[in-house]
Protein backbone atom coordinates (compact mmCIF):
# COMPACT_ATOMS: atom_id res chain seq x y z
CA UNK A 1 0.00 0.00 0.00
CA UNK A 2 1.13 3.30 -0.92
CA UNK A 3 1.41 6.21 1.10
CA UNK A 4 -0.63 8.16 -0.45
CA UNK A 5 -3.58 5.74 -0.98
CA UNK A 6 -5.93 6.32 1.64
CA UNK A 7 -8.40 3.48 3.29
CA UNK A 8 -12.27 3.39 2.71
CA UNK A 9 -15.64 1.90 2.91
CA UNK A 10 -16.17 -0.76 -0.08
CA UNK A 11 -19.81 -1.95 -0.39
CA UNK A 12 -19.45 -5.49 -0.86
CA UNK A 13 -20.80 -9.00 -1.62
CA UNK A 14 -19.95 -12.15 0.05
CA UNK A 15 -21.35 -15.02 -1.94
CA UNK A 16 -22.95 -17.77 -1.14
CA UNK A 17 -24.31 -16.74 2.49
CA UNK A 18 -20.07 -16.48 3.50
CA UNK A 19 -20.05 -12.79 5.48
CA UNK A 20 -19.57 -14.38 8.63
CA UNK A 21 -16.51 -16.37 7.11
CA UNK A 22 -15.30 -13.12 5.40
CA UNK A 23 -15.94 -11.07 8.70
CA UNK A 24 -13.49 -13.84 10.80
CA UNK A 25 -11.01 -13.83 8.14
CA UNK A 26 -11.03 -9.68 7.60
CA UNK A 27 -10.65 -9.60 11.10
CA UNK A 28 -7.43 -12.18 11.71
CA UNK A 29 -5.80 -9.57 9.18
CA UNK A 30 -7.22 -6.60 11.37
CA UNK A 31 -9.00 -5.25 8.51
CA UNK A 32 -11.96 -3.11 9.88
CA UNK A 33 -15.13 -4.77 8.42
CA UNK A 34 -18.77 -4.17 9.38
CA UNK A 35 -22.13 -6.62 8.81
CA UNK A 36 -25.28 -4.93 9.79
CA UNK A 37 -26.80 -7.18 12.58
CA UNK A 38 -30.29 -7.44 14.23
CA UNK A 39 -31.46 -9.90 16.72
CA UNK A 40 -34.10 -12.40 15.96
CA UNK A 41 -35.17 -15.34 17.51
CA UNK A 42 -34.83 -18.98 15.84
CA UNK A 43 -36.35 -22.18 16.42
CA UNK A 44 -33.97 -24.89 17.18
CA UNK A 45 -34.88 -28.25 18.32
CA UNK A 46 -38.84 -27.07 19.31
CA UNK A 47 -36.59 -24.46 21.45
CA UNK A 48 -36.20 -20.76 21.02
CA UNK A 49 -33.86 -18.66 20.93
CA UNK A 50 -32.51 -15.31 20.67
CA UNK A 51 -29.39 -14.85 17.69
CA UNK A 52 -27.52 -11.98 16.45
CA UNK A 53 -27.89 -12.51 12.59
CA UNK A 54 -26.66 -10.26 9.34
CA UNK A 55 -29.70 -8.08 8.31
CA UNK A 56 -28.81 -8.68 4.42
CA UNK A 57 -27.09 -12.01 4.68
CA UNK A 58 -24.23 -11.20 1.81
CA UNK A 59 -23.95 -7.72 2.67
CA UNK A 60 -20.43 -6.74 4.26
CA UNK A 61 -18.37 -3.31 4.19
CA UNK A 62 -14.62 -3.06 4.08
CA UNK A 63 -12.71 -0.27 5.25
CA UNK A 64 -9.27 -0.55 3.73
CA UNK A 65 -7.15 0.55 0.96
CA UNK A 66 -7.86 -0.38 -2.60
CA UNK A 67 -4.77 -2.26 -3.24
CA UNK A 68 -4.27 -4.07 0.47
CA UNK A 69 -7.99 -5.13 -0.75
CA UNK A 70 -6.84 -6.66 -4.03
CA UNK A 71 -4.10 -8.83 -2.14
CA UNK A 72 -7.17 -10.20 0.01
CA UNK A 73 -9.64 -10.48 -2.95
CA UNK A 74 -7.23 -12.38 -4.86
CA UNK A 75 -7.27 -15.05 -1.70
CA UNK A 76 -11.05 -14.79 -1.31
CA UNK A 77 -12.65 -14.87 -4.52
CA UNK A 78 -16.29 -14.96 -3.10
CA UNK A 79 -15.55 -11.45 -1.46
CA UNK A 80 -17.12 -9.03 -4.50
CA UNK A 81 -17.28 -5.19 -5.16
CA UNK A 82 -20.78 -3.97 -5.07
CA UNK A 83 -20.82 -1.74 -8.51
CA UNK A 84 -23.24 1.42 -9.10
CA UNK A 85 -25.53 -0.01 -12.15
CA UNK A 86 -25.57 4.29 -12.92
CA UNK A 87 -21.80 4.43 -13.71
CA UNK A 88 -20.35 1.30 -13.63
CA UNK A 89 -17.96 2.00 -10.47
CA UNK A 90 -17.31 0.55 -7.43
CA UNK A 91 -20.25 1.62 -4.25
CA UNK A 92 -17.37 3.77 -1.67
CA UNK A 93 -19.64 5.04 1.18
CA UNK A 94 -17.91 8.36 2.65
CA UNK A 95 -16.65 7.76 6.04
CA UNK A 96 -18.92 10.12 8.08
CA UNK A 97 -21.82 8.11 6.44
CA UNK A 98 -20.24 4.76 7.59
CA UNK A 99 -19.57 6.23 11.21
CA UNK A 100 -23.06 7.42 11.63
CA UNK A 101 -24.81 3.90 9.93
CA UNK A 102 -22.10 1.91 12.20
CA UNK A 103 -23.45 3.79 14.99
CA UNK A 104 -26.99 3.10 14.94
CA UNK A 105 -26.97 -0.06 13.63
CA UNK A 106 -24.46 -1.19 15.62
CA UNK A 107 -26.63 -0.82 18.82
CA UNK A 108 -28.58 -4.03 18.20
CA UNK A 109 -32.16 -2.09 18.65
CA UNK A 110 -35.27 -3.99 17.94
CA UNK A 111 -36.99 -0.60 16.89
CA UNK A 112 -34.72 -0.48 14.37
CA UNK A 113 -36.42 -1.71 10.64
CA UNK A 114 -33.93 -1.87 7.88
CA UNK A 115 -35.27 -1.93 4.05
CA UNK A 116 -33.93 -2.29 0.62
CA UNK A 117 -33.27 1.69 -0.42
CA UNK A 118 -36.17 0.48 -3.12
CA UNK A 119 -38.80 0.07 0.12
CA UNK A 120 -38.73 3.40 0.82
CA UNK A 121 -39.50 6.89 -1.57
CA UNK A 122 -36.88 9.14 0.37
CA UNK A 123 -37.94 12.16 -1.97
CA UNK A 124 -40.77 11.82 0.13
CA UNK A 125 -39.42 12.87 3.43
CA UNK A 126 -37.87 15.49 5.46
CA UNK A 127 -34.01 16.34 5.69
CA UNK A 128 -33.45 16.51 9.32
CA UNK A 129 -30.60 16.94 11.53
CA UNK A 130 -31.02 15.18 15.61
CA UNK A 131 -30.08 18.23 17.97
CA UNK A 132 -29.86 15.99 21.10
CA UNK A 133 -29.79 12.76 22.55
CA UNK A 134 -27.70 9.80 21.63
CA UNK A 135 -27.51 10.75 18.03
CA UNK A 136 -27.25 13.97 18.14
CA UNK A 137 -25.41 15.53 14.83
CA UNK A 138 -26.76 12.56 12.79
CA UNK A 139 -28.39 13.74 9.69
CA UNK A 140 -31.45 11.76 7.80
CA UNK A 141 -34.66 11.58 6.13
CA UNK A 142 -38.11 12.06 8.43
CA UNK A 143 -40.82 9.65 6.70
CA UNK A 144 -43.52 7.36 7.63
CA UNK A 145 -41.97 3.86 6.62
CA UNK A 146 -43.88 0.33 6.31
CA UNK A 147 -43.92 -1.06 9.86
CA UNK A 148 -44.50 1.46 12.09
CA UNK A 149 -46.83 3.85 13.73
CA UNK A 150 -44.67 7.01 13.62
CA UNK A 151 -42.49 8.70 11.02
CA UNK A 152 -38.84 7.64 11.69
CA UNK A 153 -35.60 9.15 10.46
CA UNK A 154 -34.15 7.12 7.86
CA UNK A 155 -30.35 6.58 6.92
CA UNK A 156 -29.84 5.55 3.90
CA UNK A 157 -26.42 4.68 2.29
CA UNK A 158 -26.15 5.06 -1.46
CA UNK A 159 -28.77 2.60 -2.67
CA UNK A 160 -27.66 -0.39 -0.64
CA UNK A 161 -29.58 -0.13 2.75
CA UNK A 162 -31.87 2.02 4.41
CA UNK A 163 -32.15 1.94 8.25
CA UNK A 164 -35.10 3.62 10.46
CA UNK A 165 -33.89 4.52 13.47
CA UNK A 166 -36.32 3.74 16.73
CA UNK A 167 -39.08 6.76 17.49
CA UNK A 168 -37.10 10.32 17.88
CA UNK A 169 -38.45 12.28 20.07
CA UNK A 170 -39.70 15.78 17.63
CA UNK A 171 -38.42 18.48 19.95
CA UNK A 172 -35.16 16.47 19.16
CA UNK A 173 -35.25 17.09 15.40
CA UNK A 174 -34.21 20.15 13.59
CA UNK A 175 -35.49 20.38 9.73
CA UNK A 176 -32.50 20.77 7.33
CA UNK A 177 -34.81 20.79 3.97
CA UNK A 178 -38.18 20.53 3.49
CA UNK A 179 -39.57 17.54 0.72
CA UNK A 180 -39.20 19.20 -3.05
CA UNK A 181 -43.22 19.46 -4.06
Amino acid sequence: MSLSEKHQWFAMRATYRRGMQIKSLLDEKGINNFIPMRYEIQLKNGRKKRELLPVISDLIFVHAAQSELQQVKYRIPYLQYMIDIRNGQKIIVPDEQMRQFIAVAGTYDEHLIFFNPDEVNLRKGTKVRIIGGDFEGYEGIFIKVKGARDRRVVISLQGIIAMAMATISPDLIEIIEEPKK
